[in-house]
Formats: structure tokens, sequence, C-alpha cells
């Protein structure tokens, strides 16, 4: 067994304050991006006001216990980067930045962590009195959906933490969602056949940050993980009735076991983050033992489905993971890879744009074939050269147009792994993965015909005369305009004029170039 990583001794200077939720809400308050209600909100009202909402969206006075709930934190491209202190553009390069430094993680008493402020145990633990709200006409019930779950794997000793839905089951008893291919699903079964309880502790409302962590899957301690995707030292304190360490800047921490009953209650349906429900499931039973919160916690749900898939936060959260996971598998199979992009209307994981630089050829195939390996999820692969942005649905849609032939630039991959909820499989367990090459033939770029059409820029080399710049060798109608300093050009056609009527001005039949006759 591997020993759980170090944990330095209790700090007084550890900052429990700086990732904690409100903190956050605070930052989007100010730039206009929360929409706050102050007034008292049935939870049967939190859905229809959250669901498509370009905002986040705060009720300050949520059910009959008038408890603050938030909810589509994360329902943006632009409130993700916000998270992570970078521009919307730059949030993967920045993650993948962060994964290559040292984490910290700092054990902090029981009496300096806020999220055990206040302490609910045995009977007191009462899930009924916790804003949790139905968020889909036809889900089962109303769900926690922003559970990151916490458990301890007795194999390596190390923390895992995921990001699963809870239906709310009565007191002190929720279903949860454990039929997915996970770390924690493996933890479990292995505590299934030792007859045992698993110890688990739920975290309801946390940085940005932080349930990014629980989307990704990686061989380290995933408190570990936390401080290294924040930048900074993670304080973490003792459950109350478990041994697990958990955000000790966290709003709420519900804690409890999955009971080694296994798999034997009916959960869902649930509207999934594809953008469809999901069928009754079969699953464990989650029982809580504490329930323990800030002074001023805030409850946080999570958006997930919807026809405004991309102003959900299971979109967002999915897209960046995606584009993490696909950036890592690139970097083994191309040269150089230049960015990654997820389109969050397919749930962040079903359509995948790629920028490549080709070094040699075939490289736009590698990438393809690189892409569909490296997510069961990624369906669609496009990949362009870095003179499309692709986070532009115009250009991305006129390199489609204009750089691709379906007999020759498509690429098809049957029998593959996908995920199940995909609804077109129509029950099948393998599926097709679809690549769309809209790079310029390797070897072709640079040609007049493959270039874009831009406004001229003037950076050419200034030069006495027409004539001592044609001398320096053949040169674009704007290079000849930077060669005279002039902004004009009708000025430079006459110095042309001179030439040709001299015999002496030629042109270049695959570029247009001028030139001097010799």
């Amino acid at each position: 067994m591997n020993a759980q990583p170090p944990r330095s001794p209790a700090s007084s200077a550890v900052d429990v304050e700086r990732f904690r939720l409100r903190r956050f809400l605070d930052e989007l308050k100010e730039a206009g991006d929360l929409e706050v209600y102050s007034e008292p909100t049935e939870l049967g009202d939190l859905a229809a006001k959250i669901t498509g909402n370009k905002k986040a969206v705060l009720f300050e006075q949520a059910g009959a216990e008038k408890l603050p709930v938030v909810g589509n934190v994360i329902g943006s491209r632009e409130r993700m980067a916000r998270a992570f202190g970078v521009e919307p553009r730059k949030v993967m390069h920045e993650i993948l930045r962060r994964l290559k430094t040292e984490g910290e993680v700092i054990e902090i008493p029981r009496e300096q962590a806020p999220v055990q402020q206040i302490v609910l145990t045995g009977a007191d633990a009462d899930l009924s009195k916790l804003p949790i709200n139905l968020q889909h006409a036809l889900d089962g019930g109303p769900y926690i959906s922003a559970a990151m779950d916490f458990a301890r794997d007795p194999k390596t000793g190390w923390t895992n933490v995921g990001l699963r839905r809870c239906i709310l089951r009565g007191k002190h008893e929720t279903g949860i969602d454990l039929l997915s291919p996970s770390d924690l699903r493996n933890i479990y079964l292995d505590t299934l056949e030792r007859k045992e309880r698993l110890p688990l502790s739920i975290v309801v409302g946390s940085h940005p940050i932080d349930y990014f962590t629980a989307t990704m899957r990686m061989p380290i301690d995933e408190l570990k993980l936390m401080s290294m995707l924040r930048g900074a030292p993670l304080p973490v304190v003792k459950c109350v009735t478990n041994d697990l360490m958990v955000p000790a800047d966290a709003e709420w921490v519900i804690e409890g076991y999955l009971d080694e009953d296994g798999y034997r209650e009916p959960e869902g349906p649930f509207g999934e983050f594809l953008g469809y429900y999901g069928h009754v499931k079969v699953n464990p039973v989650f029982h809580v033992t504490a329930i323990t919160r800030r002074k001023d916690a805030i409850f946080q749900t999570i958006s997930i489905s919807g026809k405004a898939m991309s102003r959900t936060d299971t979109a967002q959260l999915s897209a960046h993971r995606t584009e993490v996971l696909v950036w890592r598998a690139l970097e083994l199979a191309v040269r150089e890879p230049i960015d990654v992009f997820a389109s969050a209307p397919t749930g962040g994981v079903y359509n995948v744009r790629i920028s490549i630089r080709q070094k040699a050829p075939g490289e736009s195939r590698n990438a393809i074939a690189a892409a569909f390996g490296s997510l069961a999820n990624v369906k669609n692969v496009f990949v362009v050269d870095p003179d499309i942005d692709i986070f532009s649905d115009e250009e991305m849609d006129w390199a489609l147009g204009t750089r691709f032939q379906g007999d020759r630039d498509y690429v098809f991959a049957s029998d593959m792994r996908c995920l199940p909820l995909d609804p077109s499989l129509e029950g099948a367990k393998m599926g097709a993965k679809a690549g769309f090459d809209l790079t310029v033939p390797y070897g072709l770029s640079g040609r007049l015909a493959t270039e874009s059409p831009a406004a001229p820029r003037y950076e050419g080399k200034r030069f006495p005369s027409l004539e001592a710049a044609l001398q320096d060798g053949p040169k674009y109608f704007e290079d000849l305009m930077a060669a005279m300093g002039t902004r004009d050009g009708r000025d430079v056609i006459l110095l042309l004029d001179e030439l040709r009527q001299k015999g002496r001005l030629g042109r270049e039949i695959s570029t247009g170039r001028y030139l001097l006759e010799k």
C-alpha cells in the first residue's frame, strides 16, 4: 500500500477564504455575471430560473428554511476562465501548466475549519432540511447535483475525488449514480467483495476549480491534485464521523457511507448531461452520518441538460476536461499541437476541434486517431491548420466548406467504445467515430490558392526607390507600398508603369508578384 502524500502541519497562514464559493460569487456580481433573487423562492421555482440562464443565479432565501442556493456558477467559458484567472482561450493551457506544479495539502484543526462551524449528527443530520430541488420535469425526485464525493482507496491510501448525482430518498439516505466506469466504482466493488462499508463524504458548494478537479482522473492523491489546480495550498480537515479529509473551506459537507448491500435500489430517471433523459438504474444507497457547514453556507446546485447545453455547468466542466485529455494524447501523436476546443453544446465531449502545425505528411490523421483514443466520449473530430480559429464557428464552417473533400478527407472508425448515454447508439455497446481533416494537404500550404485574404499591414522593408525594391527580389504590391513608405498606392502604380514602358517590368504568374525583367 502506498502512503498518503505528506501533509504539512496545521498553519495559521493558510487562507480558508481565498477559494470559498462566496468570494467567487462576489467577483461575478461585480462583473455583472450574477443574477440575484433576494425575495423568498420556492424550491420548485429554482430550475426554471436557472435553466438556460446566461448568468450564475443566487437565491438568497430558498425553500422553507430560506437558505441561500446558487446555480449555474460554472455555466460559461468566461466564468471558468475567471476561476483560473486567465482569458477564456487560455484555460486549457493554464490547467496544463498547473498540472506540472507541486501541490501542498495542509491539515488544519477543526476549530479553524469554516466547513465545521456547524455540526449536525444522528437524527439532526436531516437531508430533508437541505434546499435540494427538482431539476427536470421527469426526474425521479430532487437531486443533489453538485455532490463532490471524497473516498479513500485502500490499495493506495490516496483520496479519490469525483462528481456524482445523489437522489434524495429520505432524511438520512440518498441514491448515488455509480454505474459508469470510475475510480470510485472500482473502490466500491472491491469493498463489496470484503463485505464492508465504504466511508464517503460529499462536498456541496465549493470553488469552480475544485469541481473541475473532481472531473479529472490522475494516478495521484486527488487532494494534492486539487491543490495543484488551485495553484495554492489546500486546507483540509478530518471529517467528524469518518477519517476522510475534505476541503476545510467548502460550504457544506455530508458525511456517511455506501452500504455493503451493493447495487439494489432504483435510481432515476434524470436529465443527463447530453441533453436527454437517462433511464432508471439500479444503484447503491448512501447513508448519512453527519452534516457540517459554514455558518453562512451557500448550497450549490449544478445545471445539467436542457436545450441550452452550452450554458450548463456540466457541459463547461466536461469541455475543459476533454480539452486537457485530448491535448495530452496529441502531445505523443504529433510534433506541434496548437490548441484544442471541445464544443459545449454537445455536452463538452462529442465534438472536438484541433489545431496543429503539420511537420510531416499524415500528422492530421494522427491527430484524429489520437483524439479518437483519448476518451470514449469523443465522437467527431475536426482538425485544422493554425490559420483557422477553432473558437470561431464561422471560420470552422468556412474550413469545412473549402478544405474538405468527403472521399479524401473523411476518416471513419467503427466498433469503438462509446458513451452508452448516446441515444443514436440505439442500445448498441459500441459505436462509430468520425474525423474531418480540414487541413490544407501537406506541402501545399503557402501557395496563393491556399492563402486566406487579409487586410494589408505594410510591414515590408523600406527602399530608396521602387527599382531598388525590385532589385531586392519579387514583391507583392503591399510590399512595394511599404518599400516606398506610402499608404496611397496610386503613386506606386505610376512608378510601375514607368518601368513597364521601359520594358523592364514583369510578373510571376504563380503569385502575381512584381519583378524586374533581366
